[in-house]
Order: structure tokens, then sequence, then C-alpha cells
């Protein structure tokens, strides 16, 4: 098998396009699960701390990534393994629910395919490495915080933690890989996890005491951080530069034609994400071509 992936890149790809398909059904459940745990775990905290008595009663029965199985949101129908197929199952019911059809949200293909998508310019941009398993790692751990961002304007620890510990530990096995994408030498990704952090930091704090407002969250300084472990200090300026920008035309756009109240925040983790991704994948071509032009 590993010897078909190396001979057939067509095929490599096509293995890791349906691989990720089924990653982005789980990542689906994670999006919408995670940040369920999180609210109830600080419910059960600020209710032991303050002893008093709950605002609406807690469900007592497990609720994790695993259980309980998945469920129609409308009617409470357990899905089948044949109708919980990514993109398939979708087309074949139509969009609606087997049991009470109601409509099932477009999210859900669309989280699948563009895991799958991701996935698959990782393998194509990399081919049958250890940098091709790092890279869909990230990308699987990036698709996961955007959405969650997107949704709840939350960047979970258990994600964004793991991710920065991650790319430190990679960083240790940069002489034996020579690469010069990922797997960074051990100074670089402690100076990019460090300044990654602080940066954004300063900004909100600078924000914070000129306006007496919070600009961001701090989970956009982890994900910064995270993304600077990975791809090392050098990387920051291309990553906060393409963040910043497309997030002004995204969200002067949002309130020109859509008249987005300025007072409602606008996730920034998105952009961060989307910019790390494209970093990882052509980092150093952005930054060559940059200074040419400079120059």
């Amino acid at each position: 098998m590993f010897e078909l992936f190396t001979q057939s890149a067509p095929v490599f790809i096509a293995v890791v396009f349906a691989f990720a398909l089924v990653i982005g059904s789980f990542l689906n459940v994670v999006i919408y699960r995670l940040p369920i745990m999180m609210e109830r775990e600080w419910r059960e905290q600020c209710e032991e701390l303050g002893k008093t008595a709950p605002i609406q009663e807690m469900p007592k029965d497990r609720f994790d990534l695993i259980v309980p199985r998945s469920r129609c949101p409308s009617c409470g129908h357990t899905i089948k393994a044949w109708q919980n197929i990514p993109v398939i199952s979708y087309l074949v019911l139509g969009g609606k629910c087997a049991n009470c059809s109601e409509s099932i949200s477009a999210r859900y293909p669309l989280v699948e395919m563009l895991t799958a998508l991701l996935a698959a310019l990782c393998a194509w941009r990399f081919g049958v490495d250890w940098e091709f398993v790092m890279a869909i790692i990230m990308t699987f751990a990036l698709v996961a915080i955007s959405v969650i961002d997107a949704d709840t304007q939350l960047i979970p620890d258990s994600i964004v933690l793991p991710l920065m510990w991650i790319g430190l530990l990679m960083s240790l096995f940069h002489p034996m890989a020579g690469s010069e994408t990922l797997f960074i030498a051990p100074k670089d990704a402690i100076v990019g996890a460090t300044a990654g952090y602080l940066s954004l930091w300063s900004v909100y704090q600078l924000f914070k005491l000129v306006t007496g407002k919070e600009g961001m969250g701090y989970g956009d300084f982890k994900l910064l951080a995270a993304l600077g472990a990975w791809l090392g200090w050098q990387q920051l300026p291309v990553i906060i530069l393409m963040s910043a920008v497309v997030g002004a035309v995204v969200g002067i756009s949002m309130m020109v034609f859509k008249r987005h109240e300025r007072s409602v925040p606008i996730p920034f983790g998105p952009y961060l994400a989307g910019a790390g991704w494209i970093t990882m994948l052509w980092g150093d071509a952005i930054m060559k071509t940059y200074l040419d032009l400079m120059i």
C-alpha cells in the first residue's frame, strides 16, 4: 500500500480525500458538542462555587464526543449508520431527516467537503511524508477551531493548547527531518509561540487602554501562539497581515452590505486559522514573492 501511494499520487490523494470526509463528519460532532460540554462544565463550577440552585436542570446522562449517538435536532430520531455517510447520506435523503422530514443544515456536508478538500491539498503539497501527517492534523484542528469560533466566539483550550504543544514537540525532530516547512528548529518554535501570544496580547492591551473595550479574546492569542510553534516566528508577519487584511475586508463588507452592528463582535479565529493554513503550505513562497516586490 505504501509503495502504491508513493508511486501514484492520484491514488494517494483520492484515499486521503475519502478518509478526510469521515474525519469531517466527526468534526461536525466536535463542533456541535464541544461548546455544550464546555458550558456544562462552566455551569457546574459556578453552581459549586456559588452554592446556588441551577437556573435550569442540567442533564445527568453522559454527554461527550462519543455518547450519545447522533440524533435529529428536531425530532430526536437516532441517526442510523447508513444515514450518517459523509455527503452521500445528505444527498440521498435530500437534505432532510428520514423520520420527520425536517431540513438538515447544509453546513454538515460543507464541513465534510471542506475538510476533505483541504486534506487533499495537503496530500498534493507534501506527498507521502511525515510532513503530510502533521499537516492534516493541523488542518483538522483548524477546521474545528474556525467553525466553533464562528458559532460561539470561543476557541476551546482542549484543541488549541494540544495543537501548540504538538508544534513545540515537533521541533525536536528538526535535525532528522531537515524540512524548511514543518519540523522547524526548537528555537524558532519556542520564539514563535511566545511572539505569537505576546503580539496579539499587546494589541489587546493597547486597544483596551485606549478604548476601554476588549478587542479580541484570549483564544486568539493562544491560536497565534500555536501557529508560531508550528511554523516559526518568521512566518508570523505573513499570518498576521493576511488575517488582518481579510478580516478587515469581511468586517467592512458585513457592516456595509448586511448592516452588521459595530457593537457586535466578529470572530477573528477563522481568519487566523485560514492564514495559518495557507502559510503552512505556501508561506515560504509568499514571503519570497513579497520580498521580491519590496526590493
